[in-house]
């Protein structure tokens, strides 16, 4: 770890006068800490936002709204998430272990790096990390990566599970900077990589994620995460869905499906939500819509089995929720 400078932000206002160019953030840590024993991230300064107030989970009228420090815990434990949105508590509690979530934040998991270990390994070329000097996964080690957004330049898969079930929902994240406050649609925050995967968000310098905006969608407490992996805990997803199902006598009167651990960014389906409109819930017509879940797929040499793993993925997902 090389050597930096280290501030702890009293206000919201102090850590946006200390958040410039060249500084990171520092709130659970999990993460950064991790990528800077690595020399992955080297900072030339660190600020430290852990006492700001930026917590709560409150409901308002357009829905729920999660301060960006609320830890993972607390989130998939709380009332108006397990109730509301199961599908949120169920994608927290299949990430990291208990440990990491009891101190990882909400607004540090979205923010969280690629597991490609190419990009942590820092003998290794890679564009994300050093633009230009090329995508080595691409013809080497690619079993975890992404088949959907990727290009010449990158093909890492984005590793946040809460992501997915959040861009299902239509979540917003809201950002705070030195102009002011604005709201993103959280699957327009994340950027397909394109020749610039170093750009990962729409996070303007000196910006801080304070707070996750959830809309009121009252059948969304019909809603599943599975999680497909090499074992049962601390994996990332090979495949994974978010669904969730507005049923009215048996036919499917709205539908909300995303994917993880097929994308380059947590992957919006709507080709299969328009696929599953007013037909029955049953095993056929969810086979059928699922079959739309790999359109525009770019699989490689490594990771081919993800296209109908997915399409299986999705397909148990929509049963579970079904009933």
């Amino acid at each position: 770890m090389r050597p930096f400078a280290f501030s702890a932000a009293r206000t919201v206002e102090e850590a946006l006068a200390l958040a410039g160019d060249g500084a990171a953030v520092l709130a659970g840590g999990t993460t950064l800490v991790d990528l800077m024993k690595l020399r992955v991230m080297s900072p030339g300064q660190v600020v430290d936002i852990t006492a700001l107030p930026l917590r709560g989970i409150r409901q308002d009228s357009g829905g729920v709204r999660i301060g960006a420090l609320e830890s993972m815990s607390a989130v998939a434990a709380h009332d108006l998430i397990t109730s509301r949105y199961p599908m949120i508590a169920r994608a927290l509690l299949a990430s990291a272990s208990p440990q990491l979530r009891n101190m990882a934040t909400i607004g540090g998991n979205l923010l969280q790096r690629t597991r490609c270990g190419y990009f942590r390994d820092h003998a290794s070329p890679c564009n994300k990390r050093e633009p230009g000097t090329g995508c080595p996964a691409i013809h080497g080690d690619n079993r975890s990566h992404a088949i959907l957004g990727t290009s010449a330049a990158c093909v890492a898969t984005h590793p946040s599970d809460l992501a997915v079930a959040l861009v299902a929902l239509g979540a917003r994240v809201e950002l705070r900077g030195r102009g002011g406050t604005r709201s993103v649609p959280l699957v327009d925050f994340y950027r397909l990589p394109g020749g610039t995967p170093h750009v990962e968000y729409d996070l303007r310098p000196g910006e801080l994620v304070t707070a996750v905006l959830v809309p009121r969608l009252a059948w969304a407490r019909r809603s599943a995460y599975v999680k497909v992996r090499e074992r049962q805990s601390y994996e990332f997803a090979l495949t994974s869905a978010a669904v969730a199902l507005d049923l009215r006598d048996g036919v499917v009167a709205a539908a909300r499906v995303a994917a993880g651990g097929v994308g380059t960014r947590p992957w919006r389906l709507p080709a299969v939500e328009q696929a599953l409109l007013n037909r029955p819930a049953t095993q056929a017509a969810f086979q059928s819509a699922a079959a739309r879940a790999a359109d525009g797929a770019h699989p490689l040499e490594g990771n081919a089995f993800k296209a109908a793993l997915l399409r299986q993925t999705i397909v148990r997902a929509l049963l579970e929720v079904a009933g």
